[in-house]
């Protein structure tokens, strides 16, 4: 009897641990990145600003590792168009920055992934951008 009950505690155990840690995750879809501004101006050097937020309070995470951006244009019937896109500082306050070659006006998309303090699933996610010119730029400098 001693050696059914050891099989049988420890499976018990097993689900009460696991119970509690299903209890401390929170599911990838819980988390949205969004953009600042979601227009953003022509330049070799755009500032691309992005929210990551936890939808269930609406709160922005600040204290997120955002990684692997990339940032390209949709082209009809083509590949997308890569661009050079580099992370900025962090702001600690949930507003992650990004420094992107946006080279032509249009739409754009940023995808990038994050981890989250506390959670084990990565949280990823794509950012629709217009890129225009910008209407002080006439293609001189004064």
């Amino acid at each position: 009897m001693g050696i059914q009950a050891r099989p049988i505690a420890g499976l018990a155990i097993t689900t009460i641990l696991l119970g509690l840690s299903g209890t401390a995750q929170a599911d990838p879809k819980d988390y949205r990145f969004e953009a600042v501004e979601p227009q953003v101006a022509v330049s070799p050097t755009a500032t691309v600003a992005v929210r990551l937020v936890h939808l269930p309070d609406g709160k922005p995470v600040g204290d997120a590792i955002v990684f692997q951006p990339k940032l390209e244009m949709p082209m009809s019937g083509m590949a997308p168009m890569p661009t050079k896109v580099t992370p900025g500082t962090p702001d600690g306050k949930g507003l992650y920055p990004f420094i992107a070659d946006i080279p032509m006006a249009g739409p754009w998309t940023l995808s990038v992934s994050a981890k989250v303090q506390g959670e084990t699933a990565t949280i990823s996610g794509t950012i629709a951008l217009k890129a225009a010119q910008s209407p002080t730029d006439h293609g001189h400098s004064h």
